[in-house]
């Protein structure tokens, strides 16, 4: 086997965990899932275990991902980025970033409402930071219930109670970088 194919072997393991851990699903549930026992994956995570194609196929079919994301394989031939959309909570999640695991970029699409939707504030672990592109964002964090029009930008830790929506029932188009682990992006001014 030579360099480049134990380089990318090596990485597996790391970028499953990554997933799994991002996902939130724990090994017994993947085991459930994949018909991989609990041991296997583990080491396979661990870096004791090789990554085969009948241990990685599936992984991707369970993970709804390309194998070749799961891999890490270099994209050949075309250069662009097919994306795509989420629809989850009545909205549009476009993946901006493709690594499993750490700060995640996407652009996020609130359709138009006939009237605007009343706040129903979660949590969850991690931080979020937004950049509004178009139309009017009614961000609820905490007690703290704001419209933030095109331009401007928010950061927030997500254990906070918060919402987002439409402010006058319009869509909006934002940027929203998600950090699980609570790392929090850092804009600086006049840079």
């Amino acid at each position: 086997m030579d360099g480049a194919t134990e380089d990318v072997l090596d990485v597996v393991g790391p970028r499953l965990r990554a997933l799994r851990r991002e996902r939130g699903i724990t090994l017994a549930a993947l085991a459930a899932a994949t018909g991989i026992s609990e041991s296997t994956l583990s080491r396979l995570e661990g870096g004791r275990r090789r990554a085969t194609l009948e241990l990685l196929l599936p992984l991707a079919r369970t993970y709804d991902v390309p194998l070749d994301d799961l891999v890490g394989a270099p994209r050949t031939g075309d250069p662009r980025i097919h994306l795509k959309p989420i629809r989850r909570f009545g909205m549009v999640f476009v993946p901006l970033s493709r690594r499993p695991g750490g700060t995640q970029a996407f652009k996020m699409i609130i359709p138009a409402r006939p009237e605007p939707l009343e706040p129903d504030p979660q949590t969850h672990e991690g931080s979020e930071w937004l950049y509004v592109l178009n139309g009017r964002l009614r961000l609820v964090v905490g007690e703290r219930d704001l419209v933030l029009p095109p331009g401007e930008a928010a950061e927030f830790t997500t254990s906070l109670p918060h919402w987002l929506g439409g402010a006058d029932g319009g869509a909006v188009e934002l940027l929203v970088l998600f950090d699980p682990q609570g790392v929090r992006a850092h804009v600086r001014r006049g840079a």
